[in-house]
């Protein structure tokens, strides 16, 4: 089965790579771009039997910092 993890920061947590790409971006002209936030993604190809508990676990003791992010569970279908 495979699962993707969108891991993202939790909202108030300072990013400064989104801040930068923000900049780069209003340098190249483009307008209207109120604000980026930078995450990242995370598949995993796991047996079929996988439990949901585990992946979450997965994601709380390893794939995010609990502490600044959040994490959201995909699995994706055949």
């Amino acid at each position: 089965m495979k699962v993707r993890i969108h891991v993202s920061l939790k909202p108030g947590v300072l990013d400064p790579q989104g801040r930068a790409v923000h900049h780069a971006l209003e340098g190249l002209g483009y307008e209207g771009v109120n604000d980026v936030r930078i995450g990242r993604l995370v598949e995993l190809d796991v047996a079929d039997d996988t439990s949901d508990a585990a992946l979450e676990a997965m994601c709380e003791e390893l794939l995010a910092n609990m502490v600044i992010e959040n994490y959201r569970i995909e699995k994706v279908q055949p």
